[in-house]
């Protein structure tokens, strides 16, 4: 299938059905009307922005724990100059502590003369399914350099996003509580097909993206009925949709628990017991939690989906980066003053992998590497999900093997002097989970890029933005990324264009080996 042509040919009908026609880019307005009543945004000087853009109501009140209702319309000019507050969180990594739940806002980057039908990207930020913010991720580069629109997203999180109660299931026939951060991002990717043309953008030419948590999200929508329509193309950064994620008993029974801990002990009034707490004592109290499979909007597993091919064929973007587990191990261990040490290694190997703990001690002897908590990174970035390099392949696999198989492009980020999320003093964080994201997004943290780490971004830029356009990253003087057809053909992203090219990483990460090890219980 040319995939090229499919997605030309949607371009055509999205332009004639909001009743657009190319033209001339449009010069740069800070005006736009969107459905619900004018925004103000700023004009930069290669870019222009939309901030804290409201695009469904505040989940506050009774709507707390509820499904996202329609924004209301306002009068006069809404000042769309400032990201609005994300959503209530506690305090992580950059992500600072707030209690506010009034947080369904979207941010929207466009090219400072856009033409009508531009390629949009829609991004879902990461933070384990407890933190983070759209704003983080700040979409200049991509219009600017490439050429497309970028829509970042708030969405709930915690407590607030991802509890399931029987309670709460029972207050909607078929909705399964806990997935109400990804009806927020579905409420948003509406809002889109809805608003987009307005700034310039082509409704039926959209990709989601996201970064590891953002990534597990995006898998969830591949398999969701409720999101037909919605995209047509997928970026996966950092998130591998074979991660098994809880069933709707396995949740609700946490769910329950939860309840009951905060004093809400009686199955038919947990929910609203629970919307009379304080949002801190909910956030305090919640051990965590992802996504549920279950209900008619999420009814099966990503990996399920892809292995019965019941999942949306789109083209897919996907990878990691090559020390994805330095950046847990750091913070555990190193970060809080307690680095692993020779004698703990093999304890930690042992408790995780049983029955096979030598076999993983003899491939991964501690005295090979610099130090025994670069050891556990290394055996964790190659095997441990959802994470992993050996975990992603099985995703490229699956995604890529089907009787009409869709166009994936697979790649690991392999910069060891990438600026890291939180620098731990002594410990080396290579090319740490989250640290491919400086390159796409500026400066989303740590220190600006050097000019070898430039030029890589600006490489990788070209590559995300050609994906979004037209399905495929390869263009004109860009090293050649083949398709994936086998675990040789992921491309390493690293410094220098003879740091750009394709790697086996199943030979590299020992994915062979892996698959015959069994975790221990």
């Amino acid at each position: 299938m040319n995939w090229r042509r499919v997605l030309g040919i949607m371009s055509v009908v999205g332009l004639l059905c909001t009743g657009l026609v190319p033209a001339a880019a449009a010069g740069p307005r800070d005006v736009v009307w969107t459905g619900n009543g004018p925004l103000r945004g700023t004009v930069h000087s290669d870019y222009v922005e939309y901030l804290g853009v409201p695009y469904a109501a505040p989940p506050v009140g009774h709507l707390r724990w509820r499904p996202p209702a329609p924004a209301r319309d306002w009068h006069g000019v809404l000042d769309a100059t400032a990201p609005r507050s994300q959503c209530a969180q506690l305090a992580l990594f950059d992500s600072p502590e707030t209690h506010v739940e009034d947080c369904l806002y979207l941010n929207v980057s466009t090219p400072r003369r856009v033409r009508p039908g531009t390629p949009v990207l829609v991004w879902f930020h990461g933070g384990s399914f407890l933190a983070g913010s759209g704003d983080l991720y700040d979409g200049r580069r991509l219009a600017a350099e490439g050429d497309v629109i970028v829509v970042t997203v708030n969405f709930r999180v915690g407590a607030l996003g991802y509890l399931a109660l029987p309670a709460l299931s029972a207050e909607k026939a078929g909705v399964q509580s806990g997935n109400f951060g990804l009806q927020d991002q579905q409420a948003a990717l509406r809002w889109v097909q809805r608003n987009i043309a307005r700034f310039g953008g082509n409704p039926a030419n959209v990709t989601i993206g996201g970064q590891s948590s953002g990534a597990v999200s995006n898998c969830m929508h591949l398999v969701s009925p409720t999101a037909a329509g919605l995209f047509q193309k997928v970026i996966g950064a950092s998130g591998s949709c074979t991660w098994q994620l809880p069933t709707a008993p396995q949740a609700e029974t946490a769910g329950t628990a939860f309840a009951a801990g905060l004093g809400c002990t009686d199955p038919a009034t947990a929910a609203d017991c629970l919307r009379g707490k304080e949002v801190v004592d909910l956030l305090r109290a919640w051990p965590g939690g992802t996504p549920v499979v279950g209900g008619r909007e999420f009814p099966i597993q990503p990996a399920e989906g892809l292995r019965t091919d019941r999942f949306r064929h789109v083209p897919m973007l996907l990878g990691n980066t090559l020390d994805e587990e330095r950046f847990t191990v750091s913070l555990v261990y190193d970060g809080s003053g307690n680095p692993v040490t020779a004698a703990q290694y093999p304890e930690i190997i042992r408790s995780t992998y049983g029955a096979d703990a030598d076999r993983v001690l003899a491939r991964y002897p501690a005295d090979r590497y610099p130090t025994p908590g670069i050891a556990l990174a290394t055996v964790n970035s190659d095997a441990l999900p959802p994470l992993s390099t050996c975990e992603h392949l099985k995703q490229y696999r699956s995604a890529a093997a089907r009787p009409l198989p869709v166009p994936v492009y697979a790649y690991q980020f392999a910069d060891r002097t990438a600026p890291p999320l939180v620098d731990i003093p002594g410990f080396d964080e290579g090319a740490a989970h989250i640290t491919d994201m400086n390159y796409v997004f500026p400066q989303v943290f740590g220190s600006p890029l050097n000019p070898a780490q430039q030029a890589l971004a600006r490489t990788m830029v070209r590559y995300w933005a050609n994906f979004v356009r037209t399905g495929d990253p390869n263009g004109r003087g860009l090293p050649d990324w083949p398709r994936f057809h086998n675990a040789s053909d992921v491309l390493s992203l690293d410094l220098g264009r003879r740091g750009i090219r394709p790697v086996d990483v199943s030979a590299a990460s020992n994915c062979a080996f892996w698959a015959s090890v069994n975790p221990a219980g």
